[in-house]
């Protein structure tokens, strides 16, 4: 069976995301849970027994609630530095007296990366840590199944309200007696958005048929995705954000009465946001959210006011259930902050702290084996037997300052265990699935050596080669893999002790999946064979090569293993860009080193001297061919005419050619000025956010890019299947390829338009003055394009965080949500660098018509071999380092870059096999 460079290419980056699809869902497990939510509510513990026989307490019970009603206000986006720092004063007066003077304690709450709204929710309300592949089920959020706090809540007979974010009405959709929930991915929106929210207060503060109200205004979030959080529009939304706050704690203290109990206010963020506006990294301001607890239990406060206390986002799970008196959440791996009742008694604030320590200590004995010897553990029996004895003092009727000092001592032990405990299950969250992760690192690694095996018959001047089936799929080794794969497979599967996501797929498809790996590895041994065979048989009339390895060839391997071994370390991967900008202006030397040899090194007698004059001919011809001017064959005075017209252009474009390099290297100078991107410049400042855009005359646009598309797509389809009229093929290429850009254009921020111009400019300047005169192979330019979409990847301000992914891209031209449409405009925006070098590349070598018909097969080849090197690479390192310090947030939104692109770089060849058909025959390029 005969197959071309491109469909080969195009095969083998489809079995490489299913590859890279299996190693995802492996390394982004669902968290492990604890017990099924209806097992969750049990008897809670007792106080410790106190030492001696017969003695027990009277404590059996989980403590009354602290508070009567509960006001939570989240505030999405709110930084810790809009709250305590001059933002606040400036803009928030009441909420800045409240804290420095008022009956209030304030913290800064730390959150565990991925820092989206989903995530967050479930960590503040369940107390766990989820899983980072929660950030991409974020678009579309399912019920939330495990303990949490409004599900005990409700259980426990509370009467819930919620207004705002519709996320939590999806997690929790049968919680509340009232909501009226607001789309939050609509970004565009800044009021109407959080007045949907106000709107119900006036109503329901004077109710007294609720005892938690939630409330989750999304508008300054939406001002940090379009305008930054240094943005003019911050400090009004800040304000009213205060007057809201001002309103709801006033109205809760005059519904206090002398017997009843205290409310409670608590403010809140579910994340912070970065220095662009976006979230979901690790960096400092996406981290920190301010955490206020308002009530008329705490006294007031007095003398200077400190830094408030780093707390983490988790803790506050528990220390709601406390106030609530409900049972703390199964899953959680909060600790107790102890301000919030330390003005309760000692016996109470031990009990509070009890409960906690045995919630956790349970938690880590339903996930750790060996949970004796854990620190945590340890600390917490010696923490409880001291309460115990504590508890003996107290029940005997000791109030001598021994049982103050004991007490005391006993709560540090506490919150020592509590600490330690957490820390233990913090680390213990998530665990891999590594039989499926193993699967498919095998999968991808098959599909590069295969790649790279085959790399030399691929890049042939037919772009074709034969790939024998039958041997390989009938032989007994392909059968005896097929059944030891099987067997494998049914040990792992029947002896794991947690959930192996490969584990339950049906048998079929595990099957299937086992002999596409017997296959690829029967594969890989056969051409293994052939080239050793090959390599034995003696040559009759061996050629000499004429092939040489240029500077630029040495580069652009070096350049590429370079990149590849940068991955295994987090500061190379933050500063990614780096690298790429690096390789780009090194690259740019080396085509400047070229083309001065072209033009002044080159002799008049040298035979690339000739090439080069005759080439200079052939453009002009092909100039005039475009102009449908007829150039005469034979050598009159007009050929004459024609020859000098061709040393003039040459003489004029030498010069445009020598600059070319240096101007590009300008272009790429302006570029890295656009945008700081990273984690150690990004708070350097860059072009800000002057221009907004229009609904209406975004859908004007919308229009014209698909009349563009869809006249290409036509003209396309004509050329395949009307007739084999190469032009027209790329003239349907270039239409599509400026819908492209139109549409990049129309999604970009105003002050990125920058990137489109001049990107538009390098590949002009690449292709007339440097890849045309110096006739580089299709190889080359291949890999040249690569490198250039992946520097303008962070030429448009991305990174390897998921904070720089500008959702607000999904919904220019859209009055709603819309996920199809939002997603695909995301994707599209996100990824427009590399995607518009890569059709740039397709069109280039279709409408080279100098070219033979196996350039563009040796493109979609080298296009897929050098997207496999690194994710393979990358798969390998991100396994062995998945207990890094930064696997969560460094390496593994780099793995859903990765993965993400992988996806696109298939569906990009497939779109290269597609018109690469029906090509003719020609002299090798």
């Amino acid at each position: 069976m005969r197959l071309r460079s491109g469909v080969f290419a195009s095969s083998c980056l489809l079995v490489e995301a299913l590859g890279v699809a299996l190693f995802l869902r492996g390394f982004f497990p669902l968290p492990v849970r604890s017990l099924p939510r209806s097992e969750a509510r049990r008897d809670p513990p007792a106080e410790p027994a106190p030492p001696g026989s017969g003695m027990v307490s009277n404590w059996t019970k989980i403590p009354p609630p602290l508070f009567k009603k509960v006001v939570i206000v989240l505030i999405d986006a709110l930084r810790d530095d809009f709250v305590f720092g001059s933002k606040g004063k400036q803009f928030m007066p009441y909420t800045t007296q409240v804290i420095e003077k008022g009956t209030s304690h304030s913290f800064i709450a730390e959150a565990k990366p991925p820092t989206v709204t989903m995530p967050r929710i479930k960590a503040l309300t369940t107390g766990s840590i989820p899983g980072f592949i929660d950030v991409i089920v974020n678009l579309n959020s399912p019920a939330l199944l495990d303990d949490n706090l409004i599900w005990q809540a409700k259980t426990a007979g509370k009467r819930i309200i919620f207004y705002g974010d519709d996320t939590w009405v999806k997690l929790f959709p049968k919680h509340f007696v009232e909501y009226d929930g607001t789309t939050s991915f609509f970004v565009s929106d800044f009021t109407e958005v959080d007045d949907n929210v106000t709107r119900h207060l006036d109503r329901v503060l004077k109710r007294e048929d609720w005892d938690i109200l939630i409330l989750h205004y999304l508008g300054l979030d939406h001002i940090g995705h379009m305008t930054g959080p240094n943005s003019p529009l911050v400090g009004p939304k800040l304000h009213e954000m205060d007057n809201i706050l001002k309103k709801i704690h006033i109205s809760l203290l005059s519904k206090e009465g002398e017997s009843s109990l205290p409310n409670l206010l608590v403010v809140c963020g579910d994340h912070g946001m970065s220095e662009t506006g976006s979230h979901g990294g690790s960096s400092e301001g996406e981290v920190h959210t301010p955490l206020l607890f308002i009530s008329s239990a705490f006294e007031k406060r007095s003398g200077p006011l400190t830094q408030p206390k780093l707390v983490q986002q988790t803790d506050l799970a528990t220390t709601l259930a406390v106030g609530l008196g409900l049972p703390i959440s199964r899953n959680s791996v909060g600790n107790l902050i102890l301000p919030v009742v330390g003005d309760k008694t000692m016996r109470e604030q031990l009990r509070f702290l009890h409960l906690n320590g045995f919630q956790l200590s349970r938690l880590l004995q339903e996930n750790t084996p060996a949970y004796e010897k854990d620190p945590g553990y340890e600390h917490f029996k010696i923490a409880e037997k001291s309460h115990g004895n504590w508890i003996k003092l107290y029940l005997d009727g000791n109030n001598s300052e021994i049982l103050l000092n004991l007490g005391k001592k006993v709560l540090k032990q506490y919150l020592e265990a509590l600490k330690t405990l957490s820390s233990s299950l913090s680390k213990q969250v998530a665990q891999y699935d590594m039989y499926s992760m193993l699967v498919g690192t095998v999968i991808v690694l098959e599909v590069l050596f295969l790649l790279l095996l085959i790399t030399p018959k691929a890049l042939s001047s037919r772009a074709e080669f034969e790939v024998p089936l039958s041997p390989p799929l009938f032989s007994l080794l392909f059968y005896l893999m097929c059944l030891m794969l099987c067997a494998v497979h049914v040990i792992v599967c029947t002896s794991a002790e947690s959930l192996c996501y490969f584990c339950s797929m049906s048998w079929l498809t595990a099957v299937g999946v086992m002999v596409l790996i017997s296959a690829l590895m029967c594969g890989i041994l056969s051409a293994i064979g052939k080239i050793l065979e090959s390599s034995r048989v003696p040559v009759k009339n061996p050629v000499v090569s004429n092939s040489s390895w240029s500077e630029v060839d040495v580069l652009i391997l070096a350049g590429t293993i370079g990149h590849v071994l940068s991955l295994g370390a987090s500061s190379f991967i933050e500063e990614e860009h780096q690298t790429w900008y690096f390789l780009i202006n090194t690259l740019c030397l080396a085509l400047c080193q070229e083309l001065c040899r072209n033009y002044f090194l080159l002799k008049e007698g040298d035979p690339q001297h000739s090439i080069t004059l005759k080439q200079s001919f052939d453009n002009v011809k092909e100039a005039y061919e475009c102009k449908n001017i007829d150039i005469p064959a034979a050598g009159d005075s007009k050929l004459g005419k024609v020859t000098s017209s061709a040393e003039f252009i040459k003489g004029s474009d030498k010069w445009i050619s020598l600059a070319s390099p240096w101007i590009i290297l300008i272009c790429c100078r302006l570029l890295r000025s656009l945008n700081q991107t990273g984690v150690q410049w990004a708070h350097r400042p860059d072009f800000g956010h002057w221009l907004t855009r229009g609904i209406t005359e975004a859908r004007f646009v919308y229009v014209f890019v698909l009349g563009i598309v869809f006249t290409g797509t036509k003209d396309l389809l004509k050329s395949q299947v009307i007739s084999a009229d190469s032009s027209v093929k790329s003239i349907g290429l270039w239409e599509v390829y400026s819908g492209l850009v139109l549409l990049a254009a129309l999604l970009f921020r105003p002050h990125n338009l920058p990137v489109l111009v001049f990107c538009l400019l390098i590949q002009t300047m690449m292709t007339k003055y440097i890849w045309r005169p110096l006739k580089f192979d299709a190889a080359q330019i291949t890999i040249m394009h690569y490198w250039f979409g992946q520097a303008f990847f962070y030429f448009q301000g991305n990174s390897n965080g998921i904070a720089t992914v500008d959702v607000s891209a999904g919904f220019v031209g859209l009055d709603s949500y819309v996920e199809i449409p939002a997603i695909f405009l995301t994707a599209f925006a996100t990824y427009a660098g590399p995607l518009l070098w890569a059709i740039h590349l397709l069109c280039y070598l279709s409408s080279e018509v100098s070219r033979n018909s196996a350039a563009m097969g040796h493109g979609c080849f080298c296009y897929a071999l050098v997207r496999s090197i690194p994710v393979a690479v990358y798969i390998i390192l991100v396994t062995s380092l998945r207990y890094h310090l930064f696997i969560w947030s460094v390496f593994s939104p780099k793995l859903l870059y990765e993965g993400m692109h992988v996806f696109i770089t298939a569906v990009i060849c497939l779109f290269f096999t597609a018109m690469d058909q029906n090509q003719s025959r020609k002299v090798q390029d």
